[in-house]
């Protein structure tokens, strides 16, 4: 008789080990590591082909009709899950905090039940009477959907297998509890076992299940990233407290494009959708000041126009601050080596401040012309024409390189009233008609072209 394998699982982190100990070795944490028993142990329980069943076999080439998918009527979430929701489908949602996730899916879950889904709201971290009070100042108190408060996985199950609802909404995911896990709500364990049993039902039944996650302050959903591999779609709802914008950015779907954004307003009566994101996150900037410049970005198929806005200034510390906000400080360093090592520009004795104006966060390489052009006018305190964007990607060498999807950009922006264009030589850019381009074979021209530095 084979002896089962013992293994120790990690409660924060999920890091598996061969032997119990008091700290993990992965995240720090202590009295985190439990045992899990096997799945299947013994002779009676192993996996051979001659105690299963045949499977169906279907052929590839079979025509059937795809899935109907189901619109909410925000165009906004829509647009991020791919054109509606799909039947049988598995999304988790994340997101910090009070940022608004509950008021996003309390409104989606309104409009999905007002198109003939029959909808069940599951919350695990309020009251009925909270939930409701909370409809009431959305205005949708009359919406058709079923609420229950519970965090018994057990019951919930039972329920739903009942009922066949539609689409079904667990707030959140980190409250729910099974009793056939031995450990505590909202540990790795439970939260996967919750997640596996809440996505083989949706699979199963046919219905659509949305799950809130909580993330931790490194902003990734809390829990094993597992649950992330199972399910079918994973959303992150972005957003700065000071801003009224909200970012809902898919990061993986399979019915859909990823890295496609949605744009909210938070507003009195709840999040309200932004059908032109670029003119909203544009619509505060004032006369052209030195350090402002004009981004023409991609955030999945919709082009975006955003401000990125620098400040140098000299520093009483012997290190200069570096300090970033809505971009990636890593590639900002490195930038700031190329205009020292390639143009003559430096840094040196200077802090360098760089923000994203309106809370939102790029991650393109298409930035990287943009924020050294930001970074040039705020040194050499000029400004750049208020009709001009500015897209293009820097190597190491200082060489300017062409980006993907040069055209839609210059439309965006020929729309929102500019004129002008600094971009990148060898693109596949034509001339639009009312539209200027300068073209630049590396950051040496742009250097002593626009700022006559260098």
């Amino acid at each position: 008789m084979a002896k089962a394998v013992v293994s120790y699982t990690c409660q924060s982190c999920g890091e598996h080990f061969t032997k119990w100990s008091g700290r993990c070795d992965n995240c720090g944490e202590w009295n985190t590591i439990v045992e899990e028993k096997p799945l299947a142990s013994g002779p009676g329980k192993a996996l051979t082909g001659k105690r299963g069943r045949a499977l169906a076999l279907t052929d590839l080439s079979a025509k059937e009709a795809p899935p109907p998918r189901t619109a909410s009527g925000l165009a906004e979430l829509d647009r991020v899950l791919g054109g509606g929701l799909v039947p049988a489908s598995a999304i988790l949602v994340g997101g910090d905090p009070g940022i608004g996730k509950s008021t996003l899916l309390l409104q989606a879950a309104a409009r999905f039940a007002s198109n003939g889904l029959k909808t069940f709201y599951i919350s695990g971290e309020e009251a009925s009477a909270q939930v409701r009070l909370r409809a009431a100042r959305l205005g949708l108190q009359e919406a058709p959907v079923k609420l229950a408060t519970e965090t018994s996985l057990r019951d919930i199950m039972t329920t739903l297998d009942e009922e066949r609802p539609d689409l079904v909404i667990i707030d959140s995911v980190q409250t729910m509890w099974s009793d056939t896990v031995d450990s505590a709500p909202g540990s790795v364990s439970q939260v996967r076992s919750t997640a596996q049993e809440l996505t083989t039902f949706a699979k199963r039944r046919g219905s659509a299940v949305i799950l809130v996650g909580h993330v931790t302050k490194e902003g990734q959903i809390a829990g094993p990233r597992v649950v992330e591999h199972m399910v079918d779609t994973v959303l992150y709802f972005e957003g700065e407290r000071g801003h009224q914008f909200r970012i809902l950015r898919s990061v993986k779907n399979r019915f859909g494009p990823a890295d496609e954004i949605g744009v909210f307003e938070m507003t009195g009566t709840g999040l309200s959708e932004v059908t032109n994101p670029s003119a909203l996150f544009l619509s505060e900037r004032g006369t052209p000041a030195p350090g402002s410049v004009v981004f023409a970005g991609i955030e999945g198929t919709r082009p975006v126009l955003v401000e990125f806005q620098a400040l140098v200034a000299p520093t009483p510390h012997s290190q200069p601050r570096r300090t970033v906000v809505g971009w990636d400080g890593g590639r900002l360093a490195m930038i700031l080596a190329v205009l020292e090592a390639r143009c003559g520009i430096p840094f040196a004795g200077l802090d360098v401040y760089l923000n994203v104006a309106g809370g939102l966060k790029v991650s393109e390489p298409a930035a990287d012309m943009a924020v050294a052009a930001a970074l040039l006018s705020a040194r050499e305190d000029t400004a750049l024409p208020a009709e001009s964007v500015v897209f293009g990607e820097i190597s190491l060498s200082g060489a300017l390189r062409p980006v993907g999807q040069t055209e839609n950009r210059l439309k965006e922006a020929e729309k929102l009233g500019f004129s002008s264009a600094i971009v990148p030589a060898g693109g596949k850019s034509s001339s639009r008609d009312g539209m200027r381009l300068m073209e630049m074979p590396d950051l040496t021209a742009v250097v002593g072209e626009i700022f006559g530095a260098g």
